[in-house]
């Protein structure tokens, strides 16, 4: 499998491009900004994107899916819970004193336990709630890997005084849905490095009583 993570945007949002060797079909996840960018390391690996995913409707996350997908073509996938998020995307915006971007509900929702593909990568969507009302995880059992957004990160787990935010839900999310995977997967947060789910059970201040 390729895969590449980069940081995006303003808030520096890890935008992860997952593709197929063989198809060459693509899976993004957070195109929150810097299109360009991440359409150069799609033509640098010759991919075709299939799914565009968004794992919430903040904005810095959600920003360039518009952009990204009048380039490739390929449907944005995100949870209906946080439509409400992108009804007041004008007022996200305002909170970074940028232009509000062009958003739209999905052209299919994302529910828990739902495929997603692209050639042989299969990911499982992990329905996890807490940061926002809709925020999802997507799992690649295959290769060890969980795209977590920012339900969980290194040593730290996701904000919950924004609109949607729910913190006792949030961990509820984290101890049902994310902790039950192998110590060895590597998690992908939504911003900031790479953990594994090993390295937080044992030491994320936020999940030892859990």
């Amino acid at each position: 499998m390729i895969q590449e993570t980069i940081p995006v945007g303003l808030l520096q949002c890890n935008c992860s491009i997952l593709g197929d060797e063989n198809t060459r079909e693509a899976i993004v996840i957070d195109p929150g900004d810097d299109i360009p960018q991440i359409q150069q390391i799609l033509d640098r690996h010759g991919l075709k994107v299939t799914s565009i995913i968004i794992t919430h409707a903040h904005i810095d996350h959600i920003a360039g899916a518009h952009k990204l997908k009048q380039l490739t073509g390929a449907p944005i996938f995100y949870n209906e819970n946080d439509l409400p998020l992108v009804k007041m995307m004008d007022l996200q915006a305002s909170w970074l004193r940028m232009p509000t971007p062009e958003v739209a509900p999905p052209d299919a929702p994302l529910s828990d336990a739902q495929t997603i593909s692209a050639g042989d990568i299969k990911g499982r969507v992990l329905f996890t709630p807490g940061h926002t009302q809709g925020s999802i995880c997507l799992y690649i059992p295959e290769q060890s890997l969980l795209l977590a957004g920012d339900t969980l990160f290194a040593g730290s787990v996701g904000r919950t005084d924004l609109p949607g935010g729910d913190s006792r839900q949030l961990i509820h999310s984290i101890r049902d849905q994310i902790l039950t995977l192998p110590d060895a997967t590597k998690v992908i947060p939504g911003h900031g490095p790479d953990t594994t789910i090993g390295e937080e059970r044992a030491t994320n201040p936020f999940l030892q009583d859990v």
